[in-house]
């Protein structure tokens, strides 16, 4: 369905806690190394609780690795500096929902490879940094999800035209 993509995570709860999400929601989540912590890590293990066995995970050495690895059909890029809200953007299977590292966000050569309409942001109150990475990749693979119907859920629908 969909493919989260952390590059370079350093909160193995944050990181957890997305494990979890994409077990549950049937994602795939995907880590551009450099990592921040062990994929053995208590503190990830423990914010993703047994959910691990049931998320499909993987590593990949580079940003351009995954790219070759996974050819997704766009990669959405969820930054502060995006025009356009993700509320706005409507969504296709097979996306790849792009997030940078905890302390400062994407860079912004990986933004240039992007086109500008694939940069997506959250809104926020002015004067506010950042949101939680978690509570981002939560609201915005929902969104992407409800728009497909919540194909493979319990609670599935007729997907937004």
């Amino acid at each position: 369905m969909f493919h989260v993509l952390l590059y370079q995570p350093e909160i193995p709860p944050n990181t957890g806690n997305i494990i979890r999400l994409c077990a549950n929601t049937g994602a795939q989540l995907h880590l551009i190394e450099p990592l921040g912590f062990t994929l053995d890590d208590t503190r990830l293990r423990r914010a993703g609780l047994d959910y691990r066995e049931w998320a499909e995970v993987q590593t990949h050495p580079s940003f351009s690795a995954f790219k070759t690895a996974i050819r997704p059909n766009r990669i959405l890029a969820f930054t502060t500096r995006a025009n356009r809200c993700y509320s706005k953007h409507r969504f296709m299977p097979d996306d790849a929902l792009l997030f940078g590292p905890e302390t400062r966000g994407i860079p912004e050569e990986l933004l240039n490879e992007l086109p500008e309409e694939w940069r997506l942001r959250l809104p926020m109150r002015p004067d506010n940094r950042s949101l939680n990475l978690s509570n981002s990749v939560a609201v915005a693979l929902y969104e992407a999800w409800r728009q497909q119907g919540f194909a493979g859920s319990t609670d599935e629908t007729t997907p937004e035209v």
